[in-house]
Protein backbone atom coordinates (compact mmCIF):
# COMPACT_ATOMS: atom_id res chain seq x y z
CA UNK A 1 0.00 0.00 0.00
CA UNK A 2 1.24 3.44 -0.89
CA UNK A 3 2.70 5.14 2.20
CA UNK A 4 0.58 8.25 1.68
CA UNK A 5 -2.61 6.21 1.38
CA UNK A 6 -1.64 4.25 4.46
CA UNK A 7 -1.25 7.46 6.47
CA UNK A 8 -4.67 8.68 5.28
CA UNK A 9 -6.29 5.39 6.25
CA UNK A 10 -4.68 5.48 9.68
CA UNK A 11 -5.86 9.06 10.26
CA UNK A 12 -9.39 8.16 9.19
CA UNK A 13 -9.39 5.13 11.47
CA UNK A 14 -8.09 7.26 14.34
CA UNK A 15 -10.89 9.79 13.92
CA UNK A 16 -13.40 6.96 13.61
CA UNK A 17 -12.14 5.45 16.87
CA UNK A 18 -12.27 8.85 18.59
CA UNK A 19 -15.79 9.43 17.28
CA UNK A 20 -16.94 5.97 18.36
CA UNK A 21 -15.36 6.41 21.79
CA UNK A 22 -17.04 9.80 22.18
CA UNK A 23 -20.40 8.34 21.16
CA UNK A 24 -20.04 5.50 23.68
CA UNK A 25 -19.05 7.89 26.48
CA UNK A 26 -21.93 10.21 25.62
CA UNK A 27 -24.40 7.33 25.64
CA UNK A 28 -23.18 6.44 29.14
CA UNK A 29 -23.05 9.99 30.47
CA UNK A 30 -26.34 11.18 28.97
CA UNK A 31 -28.57 9.29 31.47
CA UNK A 32 -26.26 10.32 34.32
CA UNK A 33 -26.52 13.99 33.38
CA UNK A 34 -30.26 13.63 32.87
CA UNK A 35 -30.73 12.12 36.33
CA UNK A 36 -28.65 14.88 37.89
CA UNK A 37 -30.87 17.49 36.26
CA UNK A 38 -34.01 15.64 37.33
CA UNK A 39 -32.78 15.64 40.94
CA UNK A 40 -31.79 19.32 40.82
CA UNK A 41 -35.04 20.50 39.24
CA UNK A 42 -37.14 18.26 41.47
CA UNK A 43 -35.56 19.73 44.60
CA UNK A 44 -36.64 23.25 43.63
CA UNK A 45 -40.07 22.09 42.49
CA UNK A 46 -40.69 20.12 45.69
CA UNK A 47 -39.90 23.17 47.82
CA UNK A 48 -42.40 25.21 45.79
CA UNK A 49 -45.07 22.53 46.25
CA UNK A 50 -44.34 22.41 49.98
CA UNK A 51 -44.82 26.19 50.16
CA UNK A 52 -48.14 25.85 48.35
CA UNK A 53 -49.16 23.17 50.86
CA UNK A 54 -48.16 25.36 53.81
CA UNK A 55 -50.37 28.19 52.56
CA UNK A 56 -53.24 25.82 51.77
CA UNK A 57 -53.16 24.28 55.24
CA UNK A 58 -53.03 27.74 56.85
CA UNK A 59 -55.98 28.90 54.76
CA UNK A 60 -57.99 25.79 55.63
CA UNK A 61 -57.30 26.29 59.34
CA UNK A 62 -58.99 29.69 59.02
CA UNK A 63 -61.84 28.89 56.63
CA UNK A 64 -62.34 25.13 56.64
CA UNK A 65 -61.65 24.81 52.91
CA UNK A 66 -58.84 24.97 50.36
CA UNK A 67 -58.24 27.39 47.50
CA UNK A 68 -58.38 26.30 43.87
CA UNK A 69 -55.95 28.81 42.33
CA UNK A 70 -52.43 29.93 43.15
CA UNK A 71 -53.47 33.56 42.61
CA UNK A 72 -55.92 33.15 45.51
CA UNK A 73 -53.12 31.73 47.62
CA UNK A 74 -50.92 34.71 46.77
CA UNK A 75 -53.71 37.07 47.83
CA UNK A 76 -54.08 35.15 51.10
CA UNK A 77 -50.35 35.51 51.74
CA UNK A 78 -50.28 39.22 50.91
CA UNK A 79 -53.54 40.30 52.57
CA UNK A 80 -54.79 37.50 54.81
CA UNK A 81 -54.49 36.87 58.53
CA UNK A 82 -54.13 33.66 60.55
CA UNK A 83 -54.90 32.87 64.15
CA UNK A 84 -51.91 32.48 66.42
CA UNK A 85 -52.20 31.34 70.04
CA UNK A 86 -49.85 33.25 72.30
CA UNK A 87 -48.87 31.85 75.70
CA UNK A 88 -48.07 34.58 78.22
CA UNK A 89 -46.38 33.75 81.50
CA UNK A 90 -45.37 30.43 83.04
CA UNK A 91 -47.05 28.16 85.59
CA UNK A 92 -43.60 27.70 87.13
CA UNK A 93 -43.74 31.35 88.27
CA UNK A 94 -45.48 31.09 91.66
CA UNK A 95 -45.90 34.86 92.00
CA UNK A 96 -47.57 35.04 88.60
CA UNK A 97 -49.87 32.13 89.47
CA UNK A 98 -51.05 33.84 92.68
CA UNK A 99 -51.42 37.21 90.96
CA UNK A 100 -53.43 35.75 88.06
CA UNK A 101 -55.77 33.88 90.42
CA UNK A 102 -56.45 37.11 92.32
CA UNK A 103 -57.33 38.87 89.07
CA UNK A 104 -59.69 36.05 88.07
CA UNK A 105 -61.40 36.04 91.48
CA UNK A 106 -62.03 39.78 91.25
CA UNK A 107 -63.46 39.46 87.76
CA UNK A 108 -64.71 35.96 87.00
CA UNK A 109 -65.83 37.01 83.52
CA UNK A 110 -62.49 38.42 82.46
CA UNK A 111 -61.54 37.38 78.92
CA UNK A 112 -58.13 36.49 77.52
CA UNK A 113 -58.30 39.62 75.37
CA UNK A 114 -58.84 41.77 78.48
CA UNK A 115 -55.92 40.07 80.19
CA UNK A 116 -53.83 40.65 77.09
CA UNK A 117 -54.66 44.36 77.24
CA UNK A 118 -53.63 44.40 80.91
CA UNK A 119 -50.37 42.72 79.87
CA UNK A 120 -49.80 45.36 77.19
CA UNK A 121 -50.49 48.04 79.78
CA UNK A 122 -47.62 46.71 81.90
CA UNK A 123 -48.93 43.86 84.07
CA UNK A 124 -46.17 41.28 83.56
CA UNK A 125 -47.37 38.88 86.28
CA UNK A 126 -50.21 37.35 84.29
CA UNK A 127 -50.53 33.80 82.99
CA UNK A 128 -52.91 33.22 80.11
CA UNK A 129 -53.15 32.24 76.47
CA UNK A 130 -54.80 34.41 73.85
CA UNK A 131 -55.62 33.97 70.18
CA UNK A 132 -54.62 36.84 67.94
CA UNK A 133 -54.95 37.48 64.23
CA UNK A 134 -51.60 38.13 62.59
CA UNK A 135 -50.75 38.97 58.99
CA UNK A 136 -49.83 35.81 57.09
CA UNK A 137 -46.74 37.40 55.56
CA UNK A 138 -45.49 38.28 59.05
CA UNK A 139 -45.62 34.66 60.19
CA UNK A 140 -45.30 32.10 57.40
CA UNK A 141 -41.92 31.83 55.65
CA UNK A 142 -40.52 34.59 57.86
CA UNK A 143 -36.77 34.64 57.44
CA UNK A 144 -36.88 32.45 54.31
CA UNK A 145 -34.62 34.27 51.85
CA UNK A 146 -35.48 31.80 49.08
CA UNK A 147 -39.23 32.35 49.29
CA UNK A 148 -40.93 34.48 46.62
CA UNK A 149 -44.72 34.49 46.59
CA UNK A 150 -44.80 35.68 42.96
CA UNK A 151 -43.01 32.49 41.86
CA UNK A 152 -45.53 30.12 43.42
CA UNK A 153 -47.72 29.94 40.33
CA UNK A 154 -44.98 28.76 37.97
CA UNK A 155 -43.30 25.43 37.31
CA UNK A 156 -39.51 25.88 37.54
CA UNK A 157 -37.59 25.62 34.22
CA UNK A 158 -40.83 25.44 32.23
CA UNK A 159 -40.55 28.87 30.67
CA UNK A 160 -43.60 30.21 32.50
CA UNK A 161 -46.08 27.32 32.57
CA UNK A 162 -48.42 27.35 35.55
CA UNK A 163 -48.73 24.88 38.39
CA UNK A 164 -51.86 22.77 37.91
CA UNK A 165 -53.99 23.18 41.04
CA UNK A 166 -57.50 22.08 42.03
CA UNK A 167 -59.62 22.11 45.18
CA UNK A 168 -62.92 20.35 45.85
CA UNK A 169 -65.05 19.06 48.70
CA UNK A 170 -65.67 15.32 48.42
CA UNK A 171 -67.90 13.08 50.49
CA UNK A 172 -65.80 10.44 52.21
CA UNK A 173 -67.52 7.87 54.44
CA UNK A 174 -70.51 10.18 54.70
CA UNK A 175 -68.40 13.22 55.65
CA UNK A 176 -67.68 16.24 53.46
CA UNK A 177 -63.88 16.48 53.22
CA UNK A 178 -62.04 19.43 51.63
CA UNK A 179 -59.26 18.27 49.28
CA UNK A 180 -56.67 19.96 47.10
CA UNK A 181 -53.84 19.00 44.80
CA UNK A 182 -51.04 20.83 43.02
CA UNK A 183 -49.15 19.22 40.13
CA UNK A 184 -46.02 19.78 38.04
CA UNK A 185 -45.85 17.30 35.12
CA UNK A 186 -42.39 16.15 34.06
CA UNK A 187 -43.20 17.24 30.51
CA UNK A 188 -43.02 20.85 31.75
CA UNK A 189 -40.60 20.57 34.68
CA UNK A 190 -37.99 18.76 32.55
CA UNK A 191 -38.45 20.92 29.47
CA UNK A 192 -35.23 21.20 27.45
CA UNK A 193 -33.75 17.91 28.66
CA UNK A 194 -33.42 14.76 26.55
CA UNK A 195 -36.96 14.08 25.39
CA UNK A 196 -36.59 10.32 25.01
CA UNK A 197 -35.21 9.95 28.52
CA UNK A 198 -38.09 12.07 29.80
CA UNK A 199 -40.58 9.86 27.95
CA UNK A 200 -38.90 6.80 29.48
CA UNK A 201 -39.31 8.36 32.94
CA UNK A 202 -42.99 9.03 32.23
CA UNK A 203 -43.54 5.40 31.21
CA UNK A 204 -41.72 4.21 34.33
CA UNK A 205 -44.09 6.22 36.53
CA UNK A 206 -47.13 5.04 34.58
CA UNK A 207 -46.03 1.42 34.98
CA UNK A 208 -45.91 2.07 38.74
CA UNK A 209 -49.40 3.61 38.54
CA UNK A 210 -47.96 6.91 39.76
CA UNK A 211 -48.39 10.49 38.54
CA UNK A 212 -45.91 11.43 35.80
CA UNK A 213 -44.48 14.37 37.65
CA UNK A 214 -44.50 15.88 41.13
CA UNK A 215 -47.73 16.25 43.06
CA UNK A 216 -48.82 17.32 46.52
CA UNK A 217 -52.26 16.48 47.89
CA UNK A 218 -55.01 14.69 45.98
CA UNK A 219 -58.59 15.47 45.00
CA UNK A 220 -59.31 11.77 44.41
CA UNK A 221 -58.94 10.63 48.01
CA UNK A 222 -57.63 12.03 51.33
CA UNK A 223 -53.87 11.52 51.70
CA UNK A 224 -53.10 14.00 54.47
CA UNK A 225 -51.83 16.46 51.83
CA UNK A 226 -48.76 14.29 51.20
CA UNK A 227 -46.39 14.78 48.30
CA UNK A 228 -45.70 11.87 45.97
CA UNK A 229 -41.99 12.22 46.78
CA UNK A 230 -42.61 11.50 50.48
Amino acid sequence: MDKKVKVIVEVVLLFAIIGLTYAIVRSILKPVEFNKQVAFRSELAIQRLKDIRTLQVAYKSETGKFLSTVDSLKDFYNNGKISVVMQIGSLDDSLAVVHTEKIKKKNRKITPQQMYQMYLDGDNLLIFSVENKIDVKDTLFKGRTDFCVDSLAFIPFSGGDSVIMSAITRQVSGVQVPLFEAKMPYKLLLKGLDNQLRINLDHEKMDQNRYVGLQVGSIDAPNNNAGNWE
